[in-house]
């Protein structure tokens, strides 16, 4: 059971505010939602307390560094013990190429967000790297063609 407050209009309008732009002053995130700065400052700080509101970062465009190819890659594990699911876990939070790991219900194990150079760069990870960690039976690979849409804001 929770035992977090219950988010109000204003905390639903600083969120929204938040996720759009999380450089705008107290000043400006006071203005937009309707509140005095101090309470959106109280309420912000409230926020992170609760671990609703996360690190504040800045995107970067993947393909303007270098890693303009998106794999999404299924895993299959050899086996679900959980010294082989630890060490798969901490093999894949050692490498900066896979960006996002899901454990999945179904026909595969894990889905992993890789991201890439090129088509030589992924080949070189998946058979050198990936297809050779011990907890590993398979993968399978899907190349993103296109980013139809994209978005790191969550519904409030």
């Amino acid at each position: 059971m929770s035992t977090r407050r219950a988010l109000d209009a204003i905390d639903r309008k600083l969120l929204c505010e938040l996720q759009r732009d999380a450089s705008l002053s107290h000043a400006e995130l006071a203005e937009r939602v309707g509140a005095s700065t101090a309470s959106c400052w109280r309420r912000i700080r409230a926020l992170e307390a609760d671990g609703v509101l996360g690190s504040h970062v800045r995107l970067v465009d993947a393909g303007l560094v270098g890693r303009g190819v998106h794999v999404l890659c299924h895993i299959r594990m050899k086996s679900h013990a959980a010294e082989a699911v630890e060490a798969f876990e901490a093999f894949v939070a050692s490498r900066d190429e896979i960006v996002e790991c899901y454990s999945m219900s179904g026909d595969w194990d894990y889905l992993l967000l890789v991201l890439v150079a090129d088509v030589e760069d992924y080949n070189h990870f998946l058979m050198r790297t990936v297809l050779r960690h011990p907890s590993v039976s398979t993968g399978s690979s899907h190349f993103a063609l296109a980013r139809v849409k994209y978005t790191t804001a969550v519904p409030i």
